[in-house]
């Protein structure tokens, strides 16, 4: 199997048992197959399914996303508030590397977003993880102050939508949004 007719890109060769194919990928919208016997034996042959598009992969979405970021022209035709929502739950059900991929891109959408485009308040369960992970670094003073990278993301993520709401004016609003009613007795206590 292969993505192109001559068999020599992204070529796929399986010979044998059934245990011995594995699913694989190819990209493009076509797929060539070619199935020779050599007459040893008298099965049947082979099946297999092909499956167009992953849509909602991860990776996919993530690189077409920051490319539509990425372009000046094509931000006032995105649904920013949607992809805002979209985006915060994903940042805060994925873990690892996907995580930090998708705090990248809050932070580019807070960068080009305009007033209203986004409702900041949303990101509470974030800050919620950044200000646990800030209290750790503060209790821990055996460990050095490195931050690990997603202390770094959710840290550039905080102080950019920071100055941001500063620029429109609703920090006030902002800060007692993402706080709970404890913390803010225990600061107004302090």
């Amino acid at each position: 199997m292969s993505s192109s007719s001559d068999f020599q890109q992204d070529r796929h060769s399986f010979s044998g048992s059934p245990q011995k194919w594995t699913d694989f990928e190819l990209p493009g919208d076509t797929l060539y197959y070619r199935f020779t016997s050599d007459m040893s034996n008298t099965e049947w042959g082979y099946k297999f399914t092909v499956t167009a598009g992953h849509l909602g992969r991860f990776q996919t979405g993530f690189e077409i996303l920051k490319q539509m970021l990425s372009e000046e022209r094509v931000i006032p035709h995105l649904p920013l508030a949607r992809i805002w929502e979209w985006q915060v739950g994903v940042a805060c059900r994925q873990t690892g590397h996907q995580r930090l991929k998708a705090i990248h891109l809050l932070l580019k959408i807070v960068q080009c977003s305009s007033q209203g485009d986004c409702d900041l308040t949303l990101l509470k369960p974030l800050w919620q993880l950044f200000t646990h992970m800030e209290n750790n670094l503060c209790h821990d003073s055996a460990k050095p102050g490195i931050l690990l990278p997603l202390h770094r993301a959710l840290a550039e993520l905080f102080f950019v939508t920071e100055n941001r709401v500063t620029e429109l004016g609703s920090l006030q609003e902002y800060l007692l949004a993402l706080n709970t009613e404890d913390h803010l007795h225990r600061c107004t206590a302090q």
